[in-house]
């Protein structure tokens, strides 16, 4: 569909890169097909397989991942799922004088006009968790098409959905510009922190005493999070990892 109908409308590399953060990623993982459970075909309820590879017929790389490798012992086949993933931020608090007011046009230029034909579900999703008491505040529009409840790191949260296969969707108006707007002039405070989030900095000067700290906070009153850090340094910046410390609660922990 590239640029002519679905969700990849959107991807206009002229705001992509004026974003304050991008990030593309390729996740690939093994799916079981085949189960001695049912004795039946069986695939991830949420995601299709986009590359069906069987455990007989994996070449190049995908030799070295063996079927006998695979944690589900009652497996008999395995496809593959490939899943490619672009986020962006864009922070319209602090380069709009403090709006919290956003719309799709307003990122990225571009509303969405028709669904891709070849496309099984597309869906977009806004948040809009109630946050302290200010739910009557907000209003998003134009009205989904459903509402969805689910609860992400001990957060209950309500998304809106708009469904792009709904034909009720597109009767209205030819583009969807999902677009949220606070009914009353807020205040410039600044945004609720979430209960996992990170903070990093540049300290020290040189090669000598540089460094680069990353502060991670689960301000959760008893869960613990699982969490994987990626960090994205310029190529020309190099890093050395025997000087790797990290520090959970005042103490150190060696890295294995």
């Amino acid at each position: 569909c590239s640029l002519q109908a679905g969700l990849a409308v959107l991807l206009k590399a002229e705001r992509l890169f004026h974003s304050s953060y991008h990030s593309q990623a390729v996740h690939i993982r093994p799916v079981c097909r085949v189960s001695t459970r049912l004795g039946s075909l069986h695939e991830h309820p949420k995601r299709k397989s986009k590359a069906a590879l069987s455990c007989s017929k994996v070449s190049h790389w995908f030799a070295q991942l063996p079927c006998g490798g695979f944690s589900d012992a009652s497996c008999l086949a395995v496809s593959w799922e490939l899943r490619q993933t672009l986020t962006v931020v864009f922070d319209f608090f602090s380069s709009g004088q403090g709006k919290k007011d956003w719309s799709l046009f307003k990122m990225f230029s571009r509303t969405l006009t028709d669904t891709c034909p070849l496309a099984s579900q597309s869906k977009v999703y806004v948040d809009i968790s109630p946050k302290n008491k200010e739910k009557e505040l907000l209003e998003v529009s134009p009205p989904p098409t459903s509402v969805h409840e689910a609860t992400v790191q001990g957060d209950k949260k309500t998304y809106a959905v708009y469904d792009l296969l709904s034909p009720l969707l597109f009767n209205t108006s030819r583009s969807l510009n999902v677009q949220l707007k606070w009914k009353r002039p807020q205040d410039s405070s600044e945004m609720p922190i979430p209960i996992l989030h990170a903070q990093r900095y540049v300290g020290g000067y040189g090669l000598q005493t540089g460094e680069i700290c990353t502060l991670i906070y689960n301000t959760h009153p008893y869960r613990a999070f699982p969490v994987i850090l990626l960090e994205t340094v310029p190529w020309y910046l190099r890093l050395y990892v025997h000087t790797l410390t990290i520090i959970t609660k005042g103490k150190e922990n060696k890295p294995s």
